[in-house]
């Protein structure tokens, strides 16, 4: 199974570029440099020939939302719940909850739109898209829905692709409209699937812990402050239990939770000293300690050095 990732919008049009054959600004919507935040609409057949050859629907999830229409038959995979799709799905994907989606055959089609939430949120909507139920870190956004109900919100796609090439100054007014409609019908919907446990379930577990783990890598700036700092931060990003979490990492890596965290921050630890100029005070903010003094005692612990003495 393979995931492609990606940590921006700019790393994501390059894949789709890749995907259509095109240039990343025939992708670019018009007028779209105006606006604050980020809005694009696609045809999922556009990348119908990369899903083929990888058997892996191309997903990208840190830097944007995402809303799909897939037709045809798929598999959503969470942490330790898998979904089965039958025949049309409605998928709201959120930079917080890591998955991986799987088509089961070749017949797939629909569309997708991706945006920031500065798309929304700055521009007057009044929406917060982490404070929506259908965004929450805690749930499993897919909904199998029926053809008539697919047959509609298709149109809803749609009505932004006819938007999106218009020359009408207000369109990407009108297109946040179409946003909040999509995410209206979702919180409208109720899962229609079983939520079924696998006995792969502890290998997706541990897998997916490692890709959030390394989602919060690399530090790039002292204003970066790692998100994800204790086992209980990550659990609940998988939406399982803490000490279900630390089974599954213990019996697949001989570690705890903490102990595989501590070793990931000490490596990044370890980077920052070496190759920035960095004080020491901002490499502990950016690793998410509030104290020096917490940072030191942490870096101690793991590598017999203080801080300073590990950079000299």
């Amino acid at each position: 199974m393979e995931i492609i990732k990606s940590t921006s919008l700019d790393e994501f049009y390059q894949q789709a570029a890749g995907f259509t054959g095109k240039n990343v600004s025939e992708l670019l919507p018009p007028g779209i440099h105006k606006e604050i935040g980020h809005f694009n609409i696609f045809d999922i057949a556009a990348t119908i020939e990369e899903v083929k050859r990888k058997n892996t629907m191309p997903y990208n999830r840190r830097a944007y939302y995402k809303i799909s229409l897939i037709r045809g038959r798929n598999r959503a995979e969470y942490a330790d719940k898998v979904m089965e799709i039958e025949r049309n799905a409605l998928l709201f994907a959120t930079p917080k909850v890591p998955y991986h989606w799987i088509p089961m055959d070749a017949n797939q089609s629909g569309h997708f739109c991706v945006f920031t939430d500065e798309f929304l949120v700055k521009n007057k909507s009044g929406v917060v898209l982490d404070d929506l139920p259908i965004f929450q870190s805690g749930g499993y956004p897919v909904f199998e829905i029926d053809d008539e109900t697919a047959d509609e919100i298709g149109r809803v796609f749609v009505k932004m692709k006819k938007e999106i090439a218009s020359d009408y100054s207000f369109k990407y007014d009108l297109l946040r409209n179409y946003v909040l409609e999509l995410i209206h019908c979702g919180q409208k919907l109720q899962p229609a699937m079983a939520l079924a446990n696998t006995q792969n379930a502890a290998t997706r577990v541990a897998s997916l812990f490692v890709e959030l783990l390394e989602r919060q890598f690399p530090i790039e700036s002292p204003q970066q402050q790692l998100k994800l700092r204790t086992a209980k931060d990550y659990a609940d990003r998988l939406a399982i239990h803490v000490n279900y979490l630390n089974r599954v990492l213990k019996a697949q890596t001989g570690k705890t939770t903490t102990e595989i965290i501590a070793s990931r921050i000490t490596q990044e630890a370890k980077i920052l000293l070496k190759q920035t100029d960095w004080n020491v005070s901002e490499i502990a903010y950016s690793l998410g300690f509030d104290e020096i003094a917490h940072f030191s005692n942490f870096f101690k612990k793991q590598t017999d050095l203080s801080p300073l003495a590990f950079r000299s």
